[in-house]
Order: C-alpha cells, then sequence, then structure tokens
C-alpha cells in the first residue's frame, strides 16, 4: 500500500467513526430507573445522556449512596404519567416497585425490565451484568463488579484473624439475618451474623431486651436522622444500650447500607472493616 492509498483508507475510516457516532449514541436506550438500588448501578454503567430520571428515594442521604449525583438528574415519584411523558426505551423496575405502573407500561408496550432483590453476590453480579448490558455498556458492568471484588479484597481480615460476632442493628430494632446480602458481606470481613440466636431467619426486628440479654462483639448501628428522631430511630440512642460498655462495641453502619448491592458493597465493605479493627487492632 502506497503512502497516499494509505492516508485514504485513514482518512475513510476516521469518516466512517465520526458519521457512525452520533447513530450509535442514538441507538442506545434512554433509561428511566423507579429503585434506588438500581439507581445506584445505572449511574455507573449508562452514558449520563441516557438517564431520562432516577427514582426520587435516590436524593435521599439516608437511604441512598448517590445522593449529592441523584441531585443532578430529574427525577420521578414512580407513577405511570411521569415514566410515560418521558418517553423512554427501557424503564428499571423493581419487586417493590408500583404495580400500576407496572401494569401501565405493559399495557403501552414499554420495554422494563424487573429485578428482585439480591441475596447473594453472585447473584449481585448478573444484575450488573444484565443492567449493563440493557444499556448497551457491558463492559462497564465488568469494571464495576472488579471496583467491588477489590474493595472486597481490601476489607477482608487479615489471616488468622479470628471471627467476631455482630448485629445489623438500624430503627425499630430491624436486622439482616442469614441468606441476604449483608449476611454475605459481613462474613467476607470476618463477623459472624449472630441474628439467629434473636429468632431471626432473614429479615426482622430485635428487641432491645433480648439484644441486651445477650450481646453481640459488635453492634452495627444505624444513625438518627438529622433534627428529631422518630420514633423507630429512638431505639438507637436507648440509654440501656450504653450500659453494655465493654461487652459491646457500637460502630456505624448507614440504613443506606443495608438493601443495596452494586457500588454501595464498596462502602460496605470498608465500613464493616472498620468496625472490625475497632474491636480487633493491629490483629485485624
Amino acid at each position: 500500500m502506497t503512502d497516499l492509498t494509505r492516508r485514504a483508507a485513514v482518512g475513510a475510516g476516521l469518516a466512517a467513526g465520526l458519521s457512525a457516532g452520533p447513530a450509535a449514541a442514538r441507538a442506545l436506550p434512554r433509561v428511566v430507573s423507579l429503585n434506588p438500588c438500581l439507581d445506584a448501578v445505572l449511574v455507573h454503567v449508562a452514558d449520563r445522556a441516557q438517564i431520562l430520571a432516577l427514582s426520587h428515594y435516590a436524593r435521599d442521604p439516608q437511604q441512598s449512596t448517590i445522593a449529592a449525583v441523584a441531585r443532578t438528574f430529574p427525577i420521578t415519584y414512580e407513577s405511570a404519567e411521569e415514566v410515560i411523558a418521558l418517553r423512554p426505551d427501557l424503564v428499571l423496575t423493581a419487586a417493590h416497585s408500583s404495580l400500576a405502573t407496572r401494569a401501565a407500561l405493559t399495557r403501552l408496550n414499554i420495554r422494563t425490565e424487573l429485578f428482585k432483590v439480591p441475596n447473594s453476590w453472585v447473584e449481585n453480579q448478573a444484575q450488573i451484568r444484565r443492567i449493563a448490558a440493557a444499556v448497551g455498556h457491558p463492559d462497564r458492568g465488568e469494571a464495576l463488579i472488579a471496583r467491588v471484588e477489590a474493595a472486597m479484597t481490601a476489607g477482608a481480615p487479615r489471616p488468622g484473624a479470628r471471627p467476631v460476632t455482630a448485629l445489623v442493628f438500624q430503627p425499630n430494632g430491624f436486622a439482616a439475618g442469614h441468606g441476604t446480602l449483608v449476611d454475605e458481606m459481613m462474613r467476607r470481613a470476618g463477623f459472624v451474623n449472630v441474628a439467629a440466636r434473636y429468632g431471626l431467619k432473614k429479615w426482622g426486628n430485635v428487641s432491645l431486651e433480648r439484644l441486651l440479654g445477650d450481646p453481640p462483639e459488635v453492634l452495627l448501628a444505624g444513625q438518627a436522622a438529622p433534627g428529631a428522631a422518630t420514633w423507630a430511630e429512638h431505639i438507637l440512642n436507648h440509654p440501656a444500650l450504653a450500659s453494655l460498655g465493654p461487652r459491646m462495641t457500637r460502630a456505624v453502619f448507614p440504613e443506606r447500607l443495608l438493601y443495596c448491592g452494586g457500588p454501595v458493597l464498596i462502602d460496605t465493605a470498608a465500613v464493616l472493616a472498620t468496625a472490625r479493627r475497632q474491636i480487633l487492632g493491629a490483629a485485624a
């Protein structure tokens, strides 16, 4: 190939790429998310221009790890009218999303993808890949999975470190039991989740009396929202908890880390590692 021919071929390739760019961008689906856990994944794997709206929960700093970012995106309150007006190509929904809205979208042949709450990291990885593929960026899904796994590795206990008993304790005494994603994260971080000894199976509430009678080494406690605490949050600051003194260490575990996987697990791994170091120190 002569130099002139080579330059012509390169120029033709560049021209083809430039002309294909806008067409490729238009081919990517425009997306609405109706769930805060799906919101958190979506903002990591989709182009900003693809995201028509997130759920309104995404802006709540008590419930969302992307509250600051979410304030820069439009939101909906999950009504069918709001979603339809945005003319999305794809709507991400969850089992707790409005059934009426989901039914309306189905009747109008608007594509929806329904996601369940993941109970393990394996299930969560499948969801990340599914979302990333649906928005046309499977490579970003793999990159996000790699980041989460790196955070898990960084937060893992040292070889030989003893396991530490712990309980997640949120407003109204709400806790996560075995078979949940939080339970797996606790085990990966060197904790033994003792929710079962209070009668919990998967999710449920632990009474203050039972907790005081048989405390774990670490209480992974939520925090009351700024301002006046709600009735459900009063249990988090009950004076009786202070009476446990050296028998139980209290560590912060924000409620926004309780339900979601994906990029939320990066924060979860770091918070759990910090809690473990509180009680084990250098031996952690």
